[in-house]
């Protein structure tokens, strides 16, 4: 179907104010110490039915048609942000940083992980009356998703965090770092069938079958296709304009996986997700071009998505406040206390658990994708949604400040003890 003008206009318009809002909102949150994903949804919410809509219901139509081509296009759009920013997800993946920090990261990624879902799981399927499920058949499946939410944390917001307070280099910082990687990999393979699990008819030899598939894709990616961009990226460099021949191919590579996936069943954001994994971890991917590509996704792509959530829903009608309050104290407890569970049994005393704890503790846009792809499929309604991004925001807001009080900490405890050791978080 080909647009017509006014539907184009209506795109192109619609594609510029939230660009411009984005950037607008967020630069001015990030005064406040506040990631710009956050001031990306709150524009979002100020331009779509929460606010706008409340008292200029048709200026709201104007910009953002709900009929026509306009809106089947602006969804296109933000379908292929999602898949491109789980592509930058998995830049940031480093299974050799993984495998370096070896006891400690493993088992501190365990704990955050299975404590979290395990937490979600029960709380969810044991309360499935106050969650008020729109389809009681499908409660297994939302008592999954619910376990994967609050378990994976949001690797590029810990980054960055960690970044800002200067302890990405840092023991702690690297710890939190790697033990996240293992939250996102092991997260998405299960999100991967959570989502598998809401096709129609499924039955227990497709459910095999995807796992089968999902694993096969996952290791043959990190090996195979990891060894042939190896070999691929010094001839692009060397024959390829610069930067754009590096940007198009790892692009492509995003897309054909993300089709891959598809195809076979699995959501495309995980084949996405691995691809980047095997693009970012080759030797040959020199740090300028992986910052090239991030910047381009997270400062053009990514916004638009975000600011896109807060068009589709009504934060204002669908806040439910006990709901919020209860999975961001479920969120918190369970991974801070996951991570503190790992990180003591690894032998780390009691501030330095803490720090890596509330380090893990940051969400942001990994659980609003999830939790967007899970309102798509029918897994839950618009009011868990709208609790799960206010957890997000909440959790990220808190993380940075709770991880510098208890490095701090860490800090001034050796220093009573006679030595100013900072290389007890390093």
């Amino acid at each position: 179907m080909k647009l017509s003008h006014q539907e184009l206009i209506a795109l192109i318009l619609s594609l510029g104010v939230m660009l411009l809002a984005a950037r607008l909102v967020g630069e001015f949150l990030r005064q406040f110490r506040m990631p710009l994903v956050v001031g990306e949804i709150v524009a979002g919410i100020l331009l779509g039915p929460s606010l706008l809509g409340q008292f200029y219901p048709d200026l709201l139509n104007n910009l953002f048609p709900l009929a026509g081509g306009t809106p089947i296009a602006l969804n296109g759009i933000t379908q292929m942000s999602v898949i491109m920013l789980l592509f930058v997800a998995g830049l940031e993946v480093e299974l050799p940083l993984i495998i370096k920090q070896g006891k400690t990261a493993g088992i501190t990624g365990l704990f955050s992980l299975i404590i979290p879902f395990a937490v979600g799981y029960f709380a969810t399927y044991y309360g499935k009356d106050f969650f008020e499920l729109p389809d009681k058949k499908h409660l297994l499946v939302f008592s999954l998703f619910i376990g994967t939410a609050l378990s994976i944390s949001a690797l590029p917001v810990i980054a960055r965090i960690l970044m800002d307070l200067k302890l990405l280099k840092t023991r702690i910082g690297m710890i939190v770092i790697s033990s996240a990687m293992l939250n996102d990999l092991v997260g998405w393979l299960i999100f991967s069938l959570v989502l598998s699990l809401m096709q129609e008819n499924i039955h227990q030899q497709s459910v095999g079958f995807t796992i089968l598939y999902t694993l096969t894709y996952a290791v043959l990616v990190l090996t195979l296709g990891k060894y042939l961009i190896d070999k691929a990226l010094p001839w692009i460099q060397k024959n390829f304009s610069w930067p754009g021949g590096i940007l198009s191919i790892g692009l492509s590579l995003c897309f054909l996986g993300a089709a891959l996936t598809e195809y076979i069943g699995i959501h495309g954001v995980f084949g996405a997700f691995i691809i980047g994994m095997a693009f970012g971890d080759s030797v040959s991917l020199r740090q300028q071009e992986r910052e090239i590509i991030q910047q381009f996704i997270t400062n053009i792509f990514a916004p638009l998505f975000f600011v896109s959530i807060g068009l589709r829903i009504n934060f204002v009608d669908n806040f439910n406040l006990e709901m919020v309050a209860l999975i961001t104290a479920l969120a918190i407890v369970s991974k801070v206390g996951g991570a503190f569970i790992g990180a003591k049994l690894s032998g780390l005393k009691n501030n330095e658990a803490l720090a890596i704890g509330f380090g893990m503790n940051a969400r942001g846009a990994m659980e609003i994708i999830l939790g967007l792809l899970a309102l798509e499929a029918g897994i839950i309604n618009d009011t868990i949604f709208v609790a799960l991004v206010v957890m997000a925001i909440l959790t990220s807001v808190l993380s940075g400040p709770m991880l510098q009080l208890f490095c701090k900490e860490v800090v001034q405890k050796d220093t009573v003890h006679g030595q100013e050791k900072t290389t007890a978080i390093r």
